[in-house]
C-alpha cells in the first residue's frame, strides 16, 4: 500500500511559541514538511532555522510577507500553522484558507465573537479545515474526560473550579504581549485562555451569567482575573488567574459530579478520576500524544472529528466579551 505523501505546512510566525510545536512537528517527518516559514523577525527565523538544522534537515526558506508568499507558494502548500500574536489570526487565516490550505490556528482564535464569526463563514464558503490549536481540546485526556461526562456514567454536573498561575507579569515585560491593541487582553486572554476554553469544553453547555474582575496591577494588560459563571444546567464554574506569581506555570482544574471528581490541568496535560467509595485520584489511561498538529492531521486525515473548530473558539470569544463586560461594570453580572 502506497504511504500517504506529507503534508506541505508553510510556518506562519516563527517565535518561541512556534518553536514548541516545531519540537515535535520535527518528529513526525514521515507526514509532515515545513516548506516555508514566515517571519518578519530575522532572529526569530534564525532560531527556528537552527532547529532544522540541529535535526539534519533542509531550512526552509523564509518569506516576511504573508500575501507575497501565499501568491509564489500556490499549488504547492497544503495547509497552515499560524502561530502570531492575537490581533493578527483572523485576517492571515481568512487569507489562508481563502487560498485554499487547511489552517491550524493558534489560541485564543480571534479578539472577539465578531471575527469568530467571520471566520466560521470564511470557513463555510471555502469548504476548508479550521482547527484552533487548544491542546486541551486536542488532548486524549480532556476528549476522554469530555467523553466520560457526556455519557452519563459521572452523574450530573455540580460545578467546575479552575486556577491558573504564572510569573507573567514580570516575564512578559516589554513584549507583545503586554500591547493592549495586539494582544487583544492580557494574562487572562493569554495563558488564561486555556483555562477558559478548557473549563467551556469540560462545561458542554452555554453560560448564561457571568461576572468577572480583571486588575492590571499597574500593567498596560490585566494580569489577575476571577471570573464565576452560571451555566445553563444551573451549575457553576470559577475561573481564577494569577500572572504576577513567582517563577512558575501551572494549572489545577477540578470538575464535581454526582459520582465523582475529575481532576486535570488546562492543557490536558493529565486525567484523574476519584470515583464515589474510593479514597483517592487515580489516573485515567489514555492514548500518547505529540501535540495539536499529530491531532490537526488525524483531523485532516478523517481519523477523527474535528474537537476545536471555529464553533470552539466562538464560544471562547462570547465567553471573553462577557468577561470583558462584567469587568468594566466593576464585576456586575452580565447576560452571556
Amino acid at each position: 500500500m502506497a504511504l500517504s505523501a506529507p503534508v506541505r505546512v508553510a510556518m506562519i510566525g516563527c517565535g518561541g511559541m512556534a518553536r514548541a510545536h516545531l519540537r515535535n512537528m520535527l518528529k513526525q517527518t514521515d507526514t509532515t514538511q515545513v516548506v516555508v516559514m514566515c517571519e518578519p523577525s530575522e532572529a526569530q527565523y534564525a532560531a527556528s532555522a537552527a532547529m532544522f538544522e540541529a535535526a539534519g534537515l533542509p531550512v526552509p526558506p523564509n518569506q516576511p510577507d504573508l500575501d507575497r508568499l501565499l501568491k509564489e507558494y500556490a499549488g504547492r502548500l497544503d495547509a497552515a500553522f499560524i502561530i502570531t500574536p492575537h490581533a493578527y489570526h483572523h485576517d492571515q487565516t481568512k487569507a489562508c484558507l481563502e487560498a485554499g490550505l487547511d489552517v491550524l490556528l493558534e489560541k485564543p482564535m480571534v479578539l472577539n465573537a465578531a471575527e469568530a464569526r467571520s471566520l466560521i463563514e470564511t470557513r463555510d464558503r471555502t469548504g476548508r479545515l479550521l482547527v484552533v490549536a487548544f491542546p486541551g481540546s486536542l488532548s486524549p485526556q480532556i476528549r476522554t474526560a469530555v467523553r466520560m461526562l457526556r455519557s452519563g456514567e459521572l452523574g450530573r454536573l455540580w460545578s467546575i473550579s479552575a486556577t491558573v498561575w504564572q510569573s507573567w507579569g514580570p516575564g512578559t515585560v516589554g513584549t507583545w504581549r503586554q500591547q493592549p491593541e495586539i494582544a487583544g487582553g492580557g494574562f487572562l486572554f493569554d495563558t488564561g485562555a486555556h483555562m477558559l476554553n478548557t473549563c467551556a469544553d469540560l462545561a458542554g453547555e452555554d453560560f448564561v451569567e457571568v461576572a468577572a474582575w480583571l486588575d492590571n496591577n499597574g500593567r498596560p494588560v490585566d494580569t489577575l482575573g476571577m471570573v464565576m459563571g452560571r451555566l445553563a444546567s444551573g451549575a457553576y464554574v470559577t475561573m481564577h488567574g494569577c500572572g504576577e506569581a513567582i517563577r512558575s506555570c501551572a494549572s489545577d482544574v477540578r470538575v464535581f459530579c454526582e459520582k465523582a471528581i475529575l481532576h486535570t490541568d488546562i492543557w490536558g496535560k493529565w486525567l484523574r478520576i476519584q470515583r464515589e467509595g474510593r479514597k483517592q485520584l487515580r489516573a485515567v489511561p489514555v492514548p500518547a500524544s505529540l501535540g495539536v498538529w499529530e491531532q490537526f492531521l488525524a483531523v485532516r486525515g478523517g481519523k477523527m472529528p474535528n474537537p476545536c473548530p471555529p464553533e470552539v473558539g466562538l464560544r471562547m470569544a462570547r465567553l471573553w466579551d462577557a468577561i470583558k463586560a462584567s469587568a468594566a461594570q466593576g464585576g456586575r453580572p452580565v447576560k452571556a
